[in-house]
């Protein structure tokens, strides 16, 4: 045997004797402190016998924790993910109790309550006390980082990967380009900093990456950008939260089903699986990306049965119950610092403020701590495995910064745990079977400000209900967030998505109002058609004056049968859209951009009949949004639509062929050209041919495809009417097969 394997061996030998032995010291000291749990006979024993037993049943939970845990977690896979890690404690309090029983020493009792807090020292200790051992010793530190990935995954042996580089890709949610570059200067991610040569290390190395700052479309939101970035289009997503005429339904980019169906449409328009096709793992997403390695991914959690993965990463991580203790106890930690947080802010009168009660302590736990920790080991694994492209996504400071603000001590902390999980990425990679490039960017940023609710005492919908002559609720009800990890809580617990929208409207000729951040959008079920200015004019006089004046909003943007499409602003401000380029009117303080963003969501087949943009104010860099939420995406206005790209220096400059990155398709684009894939159009379709029918469109003419993933026909249109062309298809880009002079003058209220 060479000598290096029995050096290895004896080092391994050395480290579970040293692990045993803090075990055994834990356990004595644990004994001496906690009343119900002793290691002695009634009748007393020596030190001696006493020593001899803690050793004895220490080595005991030991191998019951390294061969029964991963055995109970299997026999659990089909207990919710999230519950899982609740039972952590319960389960090794179980293997202790089991350990006492086998002791062979014949003696120590501990109570069932007192096992679990044992159990959890004890695995906390082991894990810490492993580590602290690892660190020193390369080959130990990658195997014990081996035991972080996938169990059922092969690691594929050093010889089989190539040699060219892998690429990670780390999606920061909702890390403006601004909050990043503050970061770096208060110290709070050195690693970041390191790469980008601030300062400059020991050794007297420079920057590794530059920073790219890119503009997001108008949905400046998760679903589009990540959509586009994945798949290489979000055409046709025109928020966050949008209705569907011709379905009736209601499209969330965070609900499963519709997750799925955004995928689905994206891969038929584009006529290609993604961005991970080839050798790709998808982690912690809202889609695939076409991986074939998937955990996490909210696109395909819906789906039941063997060729669902998505919650995988959840139990390959919690098989090891060091791990599975540990961030139990983070979790804790967590959930007991937002309520602290949350209570000086309430002390000190913190304004703006939002309601941080009810389940949200545990849901930021789970954003920050559970989906972290399972995700970055997913990564870990995949690195070890050699994959050759890895996309991943890290939701901790959106789901904070929502609540807390973009800016201030909550998210500060947040930042630099996540500037850990990249230290560590970067550690890993030196071990890993193949060189690999760490890309890390951002979907979109977060714009401060206080709430539409907040500022003006009324919801974007009791508006519109005024404009329309409905009556408004004296008390007004509270609009539900859309953040990213409220969703991925819900999938992990197995919960069914949360009805919102048009399903709680009893009449359809009620408008039906939604909100994605400062975004807001309004439609009218009962017309099958997007209504025009004149249309709503016509049905609701006051509607788009008593809208377009409110000084809580910016801009709106409506169809218009004379110009095509026009925005519309305070005091009569009407710009029509292929003259905003000149005359910018509303969109002034918007910035460069936006006209071609609203420009581009006007061409949607799925766009609202009113979208709104709340008021911006350059100067504070505040929006409004109509969400319960002070630090808010979605829509134009501030560093939301301003997220960054950090790419290692080896690969090209974003910026050697253009002025700027415009749009999530563009990363798209980008991205494939770094992993050596061939480039699909540069233009899509939706932008080169707008006038084009989406691929697959007439195979789809006419019929409806169900959640199941069934396909159902459509009644015929009626005489005289117009239908809109199918969005199960992507839809054409075309506003209809019938001329708008040809339409039939809209229904009058209380007609379907």
């Amino acid at each position: 045997m060479p000598v290096r394997r029995w050096r290895r061996l004896g080092s391994a030998a050395w480290r579970s004797v040293t692990v045993w032995a803090v075990s055994t010291l834990t356990m004595l000291a644990l004994a001496g402190a906690l009343p119900d749990f002793r290691l002695q006979s009634p009748d007393g024993d020596s030190a001696t016998r006493i020593a001899i037993t803690a050793a004895l049943g220490a080595g005991a939970f030991g191998l019951l924790s390294a061969l029964v845990w991963p055995l109970l977690v299997r026999a659990l896979l089909l207990v919710p993910a999230l519950v899982l890690g609740l039972l952590v404690f319960f389960l090794n309090g179980f293997l202790l109790l089991l350990a006492m029983r086998l002791n062979p020493a014949g003696r120590g009792e501990v109570a069932p309550e007192t096992a679990v807090v044992v159990a959890a020292v004890m695995s906390a200790v082991a894990s810490a006390t492993g580590a602290a051992l690892a660190v020193r010793d390369d080959d130990a530190y990658r195997r014990r980082l081996y035991r972080l990935a996938d169990r059922r995954r092969r690691r594929a042996p050093d010889g089989d990967c190539p040699p060219t580089p892998g690429t990670v890709f780390i999606q920061l949610d909702g890390v403006g380009h601004d909050i990043l570059l503050d970061a770096v200067g208060k110290g709070l991610m050195p690693t970041v900093g390191g790469w980008l040569g601030r300062p400059v290390d020991a050794d007297g190395r420079h920057a590794s990456h530059r920073l790219t700052p890119w503009r997001t479309d108008w949905s400046s939101q998760t679903g589009a950008s990540q959509l586009g970035i994945m798949h290489g289009s979000n055409h046709d997503i025109p928020a966050f939260r949008w209705y569907e005429k011709d379905t009736d339904e209601l499209m969330v980019c965070n609900r499963p089903t519709s997750a799925a169906e955004l995928q689905r449409r994206a891969i038929e328009y584009t006529g290609d699986g993604g961005l991970l096709t080839v050798d790709g793992a998808s982690r912690g997403n809202l889609f695939s990306g076409g991986a074939d390695q998937l955990a996490l991914v909210l696109s395909v959690s819906a789906r039941r049965g063997r060729e669902n993965r998505s919650r995988a990463g959840y139990f390959a991580y919690f098989s090891d119950p060091a791990n599975a203790v540990r961030t139990a106890l983070s979790f804790v930690a967590e959930v007991v610092r937002e309520m602290g947080q949350s209570t000086y802010a309430r002390i000190q009168r913190r304004r703006p403020r939002v309601s941080r009660g009810g389940l949200y302590p545990l849901v930021r736990a789970f954003a920050t701590v559970v989906e972290r920790d399972v995700v970055v080991a997913a990564v870990l694994g995949d690195m070890l495995a050699g994959r050759g492209a890895v996309y991943a996504d890290l939701v901790a400071y959106d789901e904070v910064a929502h609540h807390s603000g973009p800016r201030g001590h909550d998210t500060d902390r947040v930042l630099v745990r996540l500037d850990r999980s990249l230290a560590l990425l970067a550690k890993v990679a030196e071990h890993a079977p193949r060189p690999y490039r760490i890309v890390v960017l951002s979907d979109h940023g977060q714009s401060p400000g206080e709430t539409f609710l907040g500022r003006y005492g009324l919801t974007l919908g009791n508006l519109v209900r005024a404009g329309c002559g409905l009556p408004v609720p004296r008390r007004a009800s509270r609009t539900r967030s859309g953040a990213e990890a409220r969703a991925a809580v819900r999938a992990a617990l197995h919960r069914p998505a949360e009805k919102e929208g048009p399903e709680r409207h009893a009449r359809r000729t009620e408008p039906v109002v939604l909100a994605s951040g400062n975004l807001g959008l309004v439609s009218f079920p009962d017309v099958p058609h997007r209504m025009t200015k004149e249309e709503i004019d016509l049905r609701h006089p006051a509607l788009l004056q008593t809208l377009a004046n409110h000084p809580g909003i910016g801009f709106l943007l409506v169809a218009s049968e004379e110009h095509g499409g026009v925005v519309l602003g305070a005091r009569g401000a009407e710009i029509p859209l292929a003259d905003l380029d000149d005359h910018p009117g509303p969109l002034t303080d918007f910035g460069p951009g936006a006209a071609d963003a609203v420009r581009r969501t006007h061409g949607f087949p799925h766009t609202a009949d009113i979208m709104i943009n709340s008021m911006y104010d350059p100067g504070e860099g505040e929006v409004h949004a109509f969400e319960e939420q002070i630090g808010s995406h979605g829509g134009l206005g501030g560093c939301q639509g301003k997220p960054f790209l950090l790419s290692p220096l080896d690969l090209p400059d974003p910026l050697a062929d253009r002025a700027e990155l415009v749009g999530a398709e563009q990363l798209h684009g980008l991205f494939r050209h770094w992993l050596g894939v061939e480039e699909g159009p540069q233009v899509p379709v939706s932008l080169a041919h707008p006038d084009r029918p989406h691929p697959g469109a007439a195979a789809l003419d006419g019929v409806r495809v169900l959640r199941d993933g069934t396909r159902k026909k459509r009644p015929a249109a009626r005489p005289g009417t117009t239908r809109a062309t199918s969005l199960r298809g992507g839809g054409t880009g075309a506003a209809s097969p019938v001329s708008r002079a040809d339409r039939p003058p809209a229904a009058p209220p209380g007609r379907r």
